[in-house]
C-alpha cells in the first residue's frame, strides 16, 4: 500500500504547549447549558409561596454539572440559599466569590472543621449536642453567634438528633448563647415513591412526625428559624410539605423524581454529554469487539471508537445498552465499554468521520437520551448517574 507523503509544513508555535491552550472539546465534554437551570429555578420557584425560599443544592460539583455555574445561575432564577455536602465544596464556593448563605448537609464533628466552617461562613448541620457545645465554645472564642442548622432524623436513620430525645434536647440548646440557630430540618426517604400521597406511607409518616416535634418545641411565631422537610420529590408531591424552604436538587438539573407518577412539568434537561469519534475501521463477520468478545459481528460492521469510558464515568454495565446520536440518528453502542473508549456501530453511515461529535446525552434533532434512561439500564437512579461523571471531563458552558 503506497503512503502518501505531504511536504505541507508545520508551524509548530501554533500548536497549544500549555493546558490552558488545549481544547476543551478536543476528546469528551459536558456542555451545561446555564440558561436551562435558571429557567428550572423561576419555573420550580413559582410552585411555592413568596415566603417560602428555594435552597438549591449543588453538592458533588452541582450533580457533575459545575457548582459554581449552577449556583450563580440558580441564584439568577431565584435560590437564596446553597446547600453543599463537605466542608471543602463550601469553601470552594466561597472562593469563588459566592456570598449567599450556604448549609453544609454533611456532619463536621471536629474542632478544627467546625472552626474552618465558622471562618468561612458557612453553616454546619448539627446532630448532636457534643457539635453544639463546640460550636458554641468558638462562638464565645470569637465574640459572635455561630450560625449552624438543627437536623432532626425522622425515619431516614442517618443523621439527625433521634426524634424522642430531640425536644428535651432543644430545650438545653436554646439556653446556649453563642450559637444562631438558622434551621430546623429533617430528610424524607421515600418522597419519590408511587404511594408517597397516602397516608399511611414512609413520607407521610414521617411529614406527620416532623411536625409533631415542631408543636413540642413551640416556637415563637416570630422566630427566623427556617424549617424545612421537602427535597425535590417532597417539593413537588403538595404544599403540606414546603414549610419556610424547599431543598432542590435533582429537579433544578431538569429531571422530575416524580415522572413515573407523570409529574414532568416540562423541565429543561442542563447536560449534554458529547464526545469526539478517535477512529473508524471497518470488520468482517465474526469478528469479535473489545474485552472478553461478548460482541461478535453478525455481518460487515463500521466501527467507530469514541474517546470517552468508565474512567470517565459512563458506567460498564452499560456495555451494550445504549445509543449515541449523530444528525438525528441513533447508534448502538457495542462490545464491553473500556476505560477510555467505546465502540459504536455505524454501519451505513456517511456523515460520521473522525473527529465527529456524538451525543452520548442530550438532544440532537427529536433524538433525546437522558439520564433517567441510563439509570433504568443499569439498574441505578439518575443521581448517580449525574454524579459520576469525573474531573477529565471538561465542563463548557453553553447558551
Amino acid at each position: 500500500m503506497q503512503i502518501e507523503q505531504t511536504n505541507q509544513a508545520f508551524n509548530f508555535d501554533e500548536y497549544p504547549t500549555f493546558e490552558k491552550d488545549i481544547d476543551l472539546k478536543q476528546r469528551a465534554w459536558i456542555e451545561v447549558k446555564s440558561e436551562a437551570i435558571e429557567t428550572n429555578v423561576r419555573k420550580l420557584r413559582s410552585k411555592i409561596s413568596k415566603n417560602c425560599q428555594f435552597m438549591a443544592v449543588v453538592k458533588a460539583d452541582g450533580y457533575g454539572h459545575d457548582a459554581k455555574l449552577v449556583s450563580e445561575y440558580a441564584i439568577k432564577g431565584g435560590a437564596s440559599q446553597l446547600g453543599v455536602a463537605t466542608l471543602n465544596e463550601g469553601i470552594k464556593l466561597r472562593s469563588s466569590g459566592v456570598k449567599k448563605p450556604i448549609l453544609i448537609l454533611g456532619n463536621l464533628y471536629t474542632k478544627r472543621d467546625l472552626i474552618s466552617s465558622f471562618k468561612h461562613d458557612l453553616m454546619p448541620t448539627i446532630s448532636s449536642i457534643r457539635e453544639c457545645l463546640i460550636c458554641n465554645n468558638i462562638g464565645k472564642h470569637f465574640g459572635l453567634k455561630f450560625s449552624l442548622h438543627l437536623k432532626v432524623d425522622t425515619g431516614m436513620s442517618r443523621l439527625g438528633f433521634e426524634s424522642n430525645k430531640f425536644v428535651e434536647q432543644f430545650e438545653k440548646i436554646k439556653s446556649f448563647e453563642n450559637i444562631s440557630i438558622e434551621g430546623i430540618y429533617s430528610h424524607l426517604s421515600s418522597a419519590d415513591e408511587n404511594n408517597a400521597l397516602d397516608p399511611k406511607s414512609i413520607t407521610q409518616i414521617q411529614r406527620q412526625k416532623f411536625n409533631e416535634l415542631l408543636k413540642q418545641i413551640n416556637l415563637d411565631t416570630n422566630n427566623e428559624i427556617k424549617i424545612h422537610l421537602a427535597n425535590s420529590a417532597g417539593m413537588l408531591l403538595n404544599k403540606d410539605f414546603h414549610f419556610h424552604m424547599v431543598r432542590i436538587g435533582l429537579s433544578m438539573y431538569g429531571y422530575s423524581p416524580l415522572a413515573k407518577m407523570g409529574k414532568n412539568l416540562s423541565l429543561k434537561p442542563a447536560l449534554f454529554l458529547k464526545v469526539k469519534v478517535a477512529f473508524i475501521r471497518v470488520i468482517d463477520s465474526g469478528v469479535s469487539v473489545s474485552y472478553g468478545g461478548k460482541f461478535v459481528s453478525s455481518r460487515k460492521t463500521k466501527i467507530a471508537v469514541l474517546s470517552i469510558g468508565y474512567a470517565d464515568g459512563v458506567p460498564r454495565n452499560l456495555s451494550g445498552k445504549i445509543n449515541a446520536i449523530h444528525n438525528n440518528k441513533l447508534y448502538p453502542q457495542v462490545g464491553s465499554i473500556t476505560m477510555d473508549q467505546m465502540m459504536l456501530d455505524i454501519t451505513g453511515s456517511n456523515e460520521i468521520r473522525i473527529g465527529s461529535t456524538m451525543v452520548l446525552l442530550g438532544s440532537d434533532g427529536d433524538k433525546t437520551i437522558s439520564p433517567l434512561e441510563w439509570a433504568r439500564k443499569s439498574n441505578t437512579i439518575p443521581w448517580e448517574i449525574l454524579c459520576s461523571f469525573k474531573n477529565r471531563l471538561p465542563r463548557v458552558q453553553v447558551d
